[in-house]
């Protein structure tokens, strides 16, 4: 972000991997999931099958009645990544605008961060528990310039933001932010896998493992804009 760039700064940053430091589906499912999920989780990750087709499979294999040990499970094992609430108050203190934009279900991925003050500005997907399993459901679909079945798709909330107004920078890990990292200004990775297409695809990026840094890296980027 260079001096000339008069742009608001806005954060969208994934949950599973990158807010959390392990991927809260993959241990949902090898905690609960039946024989057949790796298959599923291999085939999204190959892109043979969309997002919102792979999830929404994985979740069907689970009954609705574990939904409360599921969320006690995840509350149990989550851990949240270095440096997150000083990167939060860093951010509150600087006007900075933050999403959180998440792959995750909502059943999940509330009650792991309402201790935030952050659940106004998130984005992820819901859940229905009258069927026999659990079934997703996709508040945030792909719009009209979306064609990868997303699930949540996040390049469609990056796009609710003008190019022109907003210097967007994509915090994540994984697939689910491959598509938003395409859109933004510049991307933040903690994971080899968005690192590595970052690269493939020369986008603007940095590698990170605490929040500690992407914070420097704000403070850099808000001493060149006030010079």
């Amino acid at each position: 972000m260079s001096q000339a760039d008069k742009r608001t700064l806005i954060i969208f940053c994934d949950f599973d991997g990158t807010i959390t430091t392990k991927d809260n589906i993959i241990a949902i499912m090898k905690q609960f999931a039946p024989d057949g999920w790796e298959e599923i989780k291999d085939d999204i990750l190959a892109e043979r099958i969309s997002i919102r087709e792979g999830v929404g499979r994985l979740f069907s294999l689970i009954p609705v009645e574990k939904k409360q040990e599921i969320i006690e499970f995840v509350l149990k094992q989550a851990e949240i990544r270095e440096g997150f609430e000083p990167f939060l108050t860093y951010l509150k203190e600087n006007d900075i605008t933050f999403k959180v934009v998440s792959g995750g279900i909502d059943f999940f991925v509330q009650p792991v961060l309402e201790p935030y003050d952050v659940l106004e500005d998130l984005y992820c997907n819901g859940s229905d528990f009258n069927q026999d399993t659990i079934t997703i459901t996709w508040p945030h679909q792909c719009d009209q310039f979306c064609t990868n079945d997303c699930g949540c798709c996040k390049p469609s909330i990056l796009r609710q933001y003008p190019d022109e107004e907003y210097y967007k920078i994509v915090i994540g890990d994984s697939i689910t932010d491959l598509q938003a990292a395409k859109q933004a200004d510049e991307v933040f990775a903690c994971d080899n896998f968005l690192l590595e297409k970052c690269q493939e695809l020369g986008l603007n990026h940095s590698s990170f493992s605490t929040f500690y840094e992407v914070i420097e890296s704000l403070k850099q980027k808000k001493e060149v804009t006030s010079r």
